[in-house]
Formats: structure tokens, C-alpha cells, sequence
């Protein structure tokens, strides 16, 4: 039988609180807002005081502050602070899924690149560099004028971008493991490739494809807002961000509340992701230390 050092708790509680005293307030702040928003979006139908399209014409423009609208009314009636809470659903959803799907796609094609290497390397690389040369946004509004929009094809396309950055990290760290002994050594004992990348030299570079994956979540959301924006986005009677913006700034001389809210929370949201990415890329990179 064992016994537990006495001097290990405290010790244990103080390296706890170290780490907890150590976050940066404004990192501390980002970290909060993003719970928040998390929240919202997955308990909005329970948070919201009223559906999406419940119009009220007796109190449209409602101002911030009227008993029952907390944060107005828009053009028709409906609740700003309801609407509000579906947008941030929405767009989290649409920014989360494709940033999984250009997480998912630019790994592969990086290991796929640092396995054969030759032709299908030199593929790899040529198409990531067309990828990064090529306007985005011009290129989504193209593809939703031509095949009309929907939530599906809002996120498969907002899932190619910035996938490029996933194949160069995944192609270059997968090219330095498998330099290294442990590859190699697991190699001479059988494994085929497959289990090598997925067992082995992923979880050696999950931390840096994961930092990348919070620098790109927020320009997703801003890319998917301006979509939205200019009409191509989330289409009515669903709303998005980047949607309420739109409609709002109709109305910004004399109604400013429909565009203000959801645009400070667009701002709040990326800020405190880049403000998170930052911090979690300096306490994984190795290099820093």
C-alpha cells in the first residue's frame, strides 16, 4: 500500500492556481464570451423570448429598453434580442462546420503530400498555391449567384477556405516526423501508413492544426457575414450575423439597434478567437518556451 505525500496537494493546488492567475485578462475575457456565445447557440431555443418571425406591428422600432424587448424591435416587429440569439446559432454552426470540413480536407492532402511525395506532392502544393492566389470571396459569390443558396452549400464552401494553410502545416510536420526515430522505428515494426499518420505523427501535430483552426474560425465568420451582407448568405426566414447587419443598415439612421447588436457581436466574437488562437498558439509552440 501507497500513501500520498501530504506536501502533493498543496503543491498540486498551487501549480493549479499559478496556471489559472497566469491567463491575461483580456484573454480571460475572450475565453468568457466565447462560453457565452457557446451557450447561446446551444440552448437559443430556450433563450429566446420570442420565435424569429412573431411580428408585432404595433411595436416595430421599438426602441432598446421597452418592457419586452430589451434590445427593440426591427421593421416589422420581431425581436431584436430573439433574432440576435438565432444568429449567433447559425453562424456558429456555419463557422464550426467549415472549419472542420477545411481542417479535415488540408490535413489529408498535406500527409497524402508528405507520403508519395513526387507527383502528388508537386500537385499538392501547385493547388494550394492556386487556392491562395485566388479571390475567395469573388469565387463564393460566383458559385452562390449560379447555384442559388443554401445551408449546406453556405458550409460545404466556406469549408474550402484557407484549407491550403492545413496542407503546407500538415505536409511540413509530417515530412520533419517522419525523419524522426519514432516513425521510422514504428515503420520497421510493420504499421502501414495510415495507422502511421493517424496514431503516431497526428497527435504529434494536433496542437499546431489546432491554433490554426482558431486563427481561421473567426475570418470564416466575417467571410460567411459578408455573405450575408450583400444577399448570397443565409436567406430569410433563417438569420445569420452578417443577414441582420444587412437588413439594419437600412434603417441605421433611424433604427441603428437593428445593425449595432449583432455587428459588436461579430466584432466580440472574433477578437476574443484571435485573442484565444494567440494565447494557445504561445503556450503549445515548444519554440517559444
Amino acid at each position: 500500500m501507497t500513501f500520498a505525500n501530504p506536501s502533493e496537494t498543496p503543491t498540486r493546488r498551487r501549480g493549479v492556481l499559478r496556471a489559472a492567475t497566469s491567463v491575461p485578462p483580456a484573454v480571460g475575457f475572450g475565453m468568457l464570451w466565447l462560453a457565452l456565445m457557446v451557450l447561446c447557440a446551444l440552448f437559443a431555443n430556450w433563450v429566446r423570448p420570442y420565435d424569429i418571425t412573431q411580428m408585432d406591428l404595433s411595436a416595430r422600432l421599438s426602441p432598446p429598453g421597452t418592457p419586452g424587448h430589451w434590445l427593440g424591435t426591427d421593421e416589422l416587429g420581431r425581436d431584436v434580442l430573439s433574432r440576435l440569439i438565432q444568429s449567433v446559432r447559425v453562424s456558429l454552426v456555419i463557422a464550426f462546420g467549415a472549419t472542420i470540413i477545411s481542417a479535415v480536407f488540408g490535413t489529408t492532402l498535406g500527409f497524402l503530400a508528405a507520403q508519395f511525395r513526387g507527383v502528388v506532392e508537386h500537385f499538392v502544393v501547385m493547388l494550394a498555391d492556386f487556392q491562395a492566389a485566388l479571390p475567395f470571396l469573388i469565387m463564393s459569390l460566383a458559385v452562390l449567384a449560379f447555384f442559388g443558396s443554401s445551408m449546406w452549400l453556405l458550409v460545404c464552401l466556406m469549408g474550402f477556405y484557407g484549407w491550403e494553410r492545413y496542407a503546407r502545416i500538415a505536409r511540413g510536420l509530417a515530412i520533419s516526423a517522419g525523419a524522426q526515430g519514432y516513425a521510422a522505428a514504428v515503420v520497421q515494426l510493420g504499421a502501414t501508413p495510415r495507422r502511421v499518420y493517424l496514431h503516431h505523427i497526428l497527435p504529434n501535430v494536433a496542437s499546431t492544426l489546432i491554433v490554426s483552426m482558431t486563427l481561421t474560425f473567426p475570418e470564416i465568420i466575417l467571410m460567411e457575414s459578408g455573405l450575408s451582407f450583400l444577399g448570397l448568405g443565409v436567406q430569410p426566414p433563417e438569420t445569420s450575423l452578417g443577414n441582420m447587419v444587412g437588413f439594419g443598415r437600412e434603417y441605421l439612421t433611424t433604427a441603428p439597434w437593428i445593425m449595432l447588436g449583432p455587428a459588436v457581436v461579430i466584432m466580440l466574437t472574433t477578437l476574443s478567437i484571435s485573442l484565444v488562437g494567440d494565447w494557445l498558439r504561445d503556450k503549445l509552440d515548444p519554440t517559444i518556451r
